[in-house]
């Protein structure tokens, strides 16, 4: 049985919460219940170097668990000593969020995304992909002081899925992933077109069926994601 008697494609109870940093431009607090992540975006003119005469803009991603995030302390990520999770974590979130804009749009512009978990009970990475979004278009839209739609092309949404003692579930919390068969996580955007998908066998290995029915389950389940990231949208353009 899962906790809180969740059903097999049954996700998290999930909430929201805008400019929760007072010093940031773009802020969101998200939680995937006992998962919880400030996402912060700030936007500066300090453009690569290798992009000063593409007339585009550019957006990276920094991510990182706090020491108390989970049961045992976990060290903080300094100079070249980030660990390559963390590195591969901070790729995924990037090119997610340069899925979601328009860069010829924003030339000049640099968007640094901050992704700093609070509490971690699996689905780290997907919730701060969820959150970012949110925390990027409430940014550009303070700094424009406009509905910031024409600098999108897509909205972004991810969850995880996974295969644990033969069943597919969606939304894996810690124990649920680290008990898992197999589990992947899934990155849309909100025509549930694929973005990105990573998948890992760690025991039994899936069969195309199987694959196709998790993602399937986690289709719906981004489905249900930006349902909720548009009732934020609405709040932040209505504000």
């Amino acid at each position: 049985m899962r906790k809180n008697n969740r059903k097999h494609d049954e996700a998290r109870n999930l909430s929201i919460v805008t400019n929760f940093q007072k010093n940031s431009i773009g802020s969101v607090l998200i939680n995937f219940e006992d998962t919880k992540v400030i996402c912060s975006t700030n936007i500066s003119t300090h453009i690569p170097y290798w992009l000063k005469n593409e007339n585009q803009g550019w957006l990276t991603a920094e991510y990182s668990m706090l020491p108390n995030s989970s049961n045992e302390r976990i060290n903080r990520d300094r100079g070249n000593k980030m660990s390559g999770r963390t590195q591969e974590i901070q790729r995924l979130i990037g090119r997610s969020l340069r899925q979601a804009l328009n860069l010829k749009k924003l030339s000049g512009v640099m968007i640094t995304v901050d992704c700093d978990v609070l509490n971690a009970d699996g689905g780290t990475r997907t919730a701060s992909i969820s959150g970012a979004y949110i925390a990027t278009y409430l940014a550009l839209k303070n700094h424009f002081g406009t509905n910031p739609n024409r600098y999108f092309k897509n909205q972004v949404a991810a969850v995880s899925a996974g295969l644990v003692d033969g069943n597919p579930l969606l939304d894996l919390d810690y124990m649920e992933d680290s008990q898992a068969d197999f589990d992947m996580n899934l990155v849309l955007n909100q025509n549930l077109d694929i973005i990105e998908i990573q998948g890992t066998s760690e025991k039994e290995l899936p069969t195309i069926k199987i694959l196709n029915n998790l993602i399937s389950l986690a289709t719906e389940g981004v489905r249900n994601i930006i349902f909720e990231q548009n009732k934020i949208i609405d709040e932040i353009n209505n504000s």
